[in-house]
């Protein structure tokens, strides 16, 4: 990563070029205020169309092993040619992009800035992917606290940390630095997952039907709707659902099953997961 190749990235993720100049960037379905996330359950592209998923927030994709909901893609510069060729998003030829680009000075002379060469596909992808890699959160109230400031989380945010970290079980899916394992899990969204096979898509394996990878905790408050397909509007359903156990599915994750969690301790198990939320932007790139 470089200066230059994340500025070129951060330029091309906000052009509505990438969609043959239809309308649409990166950022329609990855809005800074959201945390680069969307504020609809399924963004629509180029032609009305809804798409498949939920748009994931971007903060920390960096860290991701495996992108897309189902891991379908192994790294971001591969991940960049998805929305461009998915119909129902921008429905675009990558390298008509390139040539639309290429003859912009601007964009000419930040390509040979950051990479040595004129504009085309590998600047695309690579500029593109450093951009995303530079949006990294952790200055919430909840990384305060850790470092030692005891007064950055309220009681209910404590009480509701506790809870997450013991009884209710949340961290051993959403642990470490970024609160999720990165591993895909069946949590009894649905009885079938006949509409989305969700993992199974990938590896083609029944036992991976409905299993979808576990999304980050980080600034949750602000990436509303929830889930693979954005069918639960609010933090409080999210915390109804996994305190009943999930709907019954053959494939679901064997640790969901009822939490028995009071009304007062959901309402600290929210209050926790708002302490989450960065109190500076994501997107720090001059």
């Amino acid at each position: 990563m470089t200066l230059a190749s994340v500025q070129l990235g951060k330029a091309l993720f906000f052009d509505e070029r990438l969609s043959l100049g239809r309308g649409f960037s990166c950022a329609s379905c990855h809005r800074p205020g959201s945390a680069f996330s969307d504020t609809v359950a399924l963004s629509t592209g180029v032609h009305g169309m809804p798409g498949m998923r939920n748009a994931p927030s971007l903060a920390n994709v960096a860290y991701h092993p495996l992108l897309n909901s189902d891991g379908g893609a192994p790294t971001l510069e591969q991940q960049v040619f998805v929305p461009l060729f998915d119909q129902a998003e921008m429905d675009s030829d990558p390298q008509q992009v390139v040539e639309a680009l290429r003859t912009d000075p601007k964009v000419a002379a930040q390509s040979m800035r950051a990479y040595g060469r004129p504009f085309d596909l590998y600047v695309l992808t690579r500029s593109i992917a450093n951009y995303e890699r530079s949006l990294i959160g952790g200055r919430s109230r909840y990384d305060r606290y850790l470092q030692g400031d005891g007064t950055a989380m309220s009681h209910a945010e404590v009480r509701g940390m506790a809870l997450f970290n013991g009884m209710a079980g949340c961290s051993a899916c959403h642990g470490g630095s970024n609160l999720s394992d990165h591993a895909f899990h069946n949590i009894g969204l649905t009885e079938d997952d006949a509409a989305d096979p969700g993992r199974q898509r990938i590896t083609l394996h029944p036992q991976d039907r409905g299993k979808f990878k576990t999304p980050s905790l980080r600034n949750i408050a602000r990436t509303a709707p929830y889930m693979h397909d954005g069918s639960m509007a609010t933090l409080e359903e999210v915390i109804t659902h996994f305190n009943a156990g999930g709907l019954h599915n053959p494939n679901k994750d064997p640790r969901m099953s009822p939490l028995h969690l009071s009304p007062g301790q959901m309402e600290d198990l929210a209050a926790f997961l708002n302490a989450l939320t960065d109190e500076q932007p994501l997107d720090r790139v001059p």
